[in-house]
């Protein structure tokens, strides 16, 4: 192990914790560097709240059997052993322990004048932590056109999925529902299979992770992150502390065949220029994005294998940008944790607070949700607690659907309106014409999986 690093500490009394010791179910598994960080904002949360990956799907009125989607969501679970484990930290080690595979499927009842959205919000902000980290949540609701419909919304612990995960969970859980699998239909032998192959993914993450906290990577994030300076004080607004959030969302058309490889960079400037916008002129904002896949010869399990990349949003050339991003991505295994402690090696004035986040889905991964006989259609609801003063999500799909939301009481509507405008119009500009001029030559290389 390398000396010296938060990875190899952490192994370290992991491996000290559970050397030798059998227990019911199997020895605890460590935690990889991206739950480790999940954790730590669970407990510094002041509700305990977990970081929490819904999805939205409305339905026809009455078409979603709730009995078969708990044996679908047990079956799952039952495959999947990121679906059925728990998080604890035993004796400051942070772990996760298998668990009886079980689907948990609640039906919300809007109360007086509660609409659908604030009903399944509700249910959201209400999650307890203890429970199975998959979870649904049926509503009743009035469409747009007047008809009736239910929305369902599927609800991971951030801790067991990242992007891929969210396309396994999708496939698998339609053809669960198709066949009316529940858990007893997994042989033990297929089981057995999958906890292993688990629980090599995640010790390959973190060995992963330890190699890519060696001193030379820490001191390129040193000097990539030397000249952050801290944001302006938003006009009118506090400091950031979870109020309401205002949201914006638009639909932007994509040329040609939208190259994954030119998009991703692109929507990374624009975000940063809107974080100029919004923290000052003055300023260089950290932006942070999710990026990862699953480790070099590891199965394609369903877990949370990402990290949070840190990103100075800096007023340099596109051009610079973008190449000092593919150098970025070169390192983007270091974890999060330990980028922070190398800023502050460096003099930065950063805490570790993110300023924005981007986060990147591409739609091609993900299957449609189907059940039975009905097809959900994806819809939006914003308004869930924010981890950062603003927050960018993009899908990209046949176009790219832009969605901004801000933290009312860190920064002024006004100011966010004018930052999506400005940024949506970076992205219209650019995604409508040719990129060549606007980006590094190794742009043109196959982009990694965020």
């Amino acid at each position: 192990m390398q000396p010296g690093n938060i990875t190899s500490s952490y192994l370290a009394r992991y491996q000290h914790l559970t050397g030798g010791a059998a227990e019911p179910g199997g020895t605890p598994l460590p935690v990889t560097g991206a739950q480790r960080r999940f954790l730590l904002a669970r407990r510094l949360d002041p509700a305990g709240r977990p970081v929490l990956v819904p999805l939205f799907f409305a339905f026809p009125a009455g078409a979603v059997d709730a009995e078969r989607l708990r044996a679908a969501a047990g079956h799952l679970a039952a495959l999947h052993p990121a679906l059925r484990t728990r998080t604890l930290v035993r004796r400051g080690v942070p772990l996760q322990v298998p668990g009886v595979p079980a689907g948990h499927v609640e039906r919300v009842r809007p109360r007086p004048g509660e609409s659908a959205r604030d009903a399944l919000l509700r249910a959201l902000a209400e999650w307890p932590a203890d429970g199975p980290p998959l979870r649904f949540f049926l509503a009743d609701d009035a469409s747009a056109d007047g008809g009736a419909r239910e929305v369902l919304a599927v609800v991971l612990d951030h801790t067991a999925c990242d992007e891929q995960s969210l396309g396994l969970i999708t496939a698998g859980l339609s053809d669960a529902y198709r066949d009316g699998l529940g858990p007893q239909d997994v042989p033990a032998d297929v089981a057995a299979d999958g906890t292993a192959a688990y629980a090599d993914a995640v010790h390959r993450q973190l060995a992963a992770e330890e190699r890519a906290s060696r001193p030379e990577a820490l001191a390129y994030w040193e000097k990539r992150l030397a000249g952050l300076r801290g944001r302006a004080a938003p006009d009118g607004g506090g400091t950031g502390t979870g109020g309401r959030t205002g949201t914006a969302l638009r639909r932007i058309p994509v040329a040609g065949d939208g190259a994954r490889s030119t998009a991703f960079p692109v929507l990374l400037d624009a975000c940063a220029g809107a974080a100029r916008a919004l923290h000052g002129a003055d300023s260089v904002p950290v932006l942070g994005y999710p990026w990862g896949g699953r480790p070099l010869g590891a199965a394609p399990v369903l877990g949370c294998f990402l990290n949070t990349v840190v990103h100075p949003a800096d007023d340099t050339g596109v051009a610079e940008r973008a190449s000092a991003w593919w150098d970025d991505l070169d390192r983007a295994d270091t974890p999060f944790d330990e980028v922070v402690h190398a800023a502050r090696r460096a003099g930065a004035p950063w805490s570790g607070r993110l300023d924005g986040l981007l986060t990147f889905e591409d739609l091609g991964r993900r299957p449609p949700l189907r059940l039975g006989d009905a097809t959900g259609r994806e819809v939006h609801f914003d308004g869930r607690p924010l981890q950062a003063p603003f927050a960018v999500s993009v899908s990209y799909g046949s176009d790219l659907l832009v969605r901004m939301a801000w933290d009312r009481s860190a920064v002024p509507d006004h100011r966010a309106e004018a930052a999506f405008a400005s940024l949506t119009s970076t992205l219209t500009g650019s995604l409508t014409s040719s990129l060549s001029e606007a980006l590094d030559t190794r742009a043109a290389q196959p982009v990694p999986t965020p």
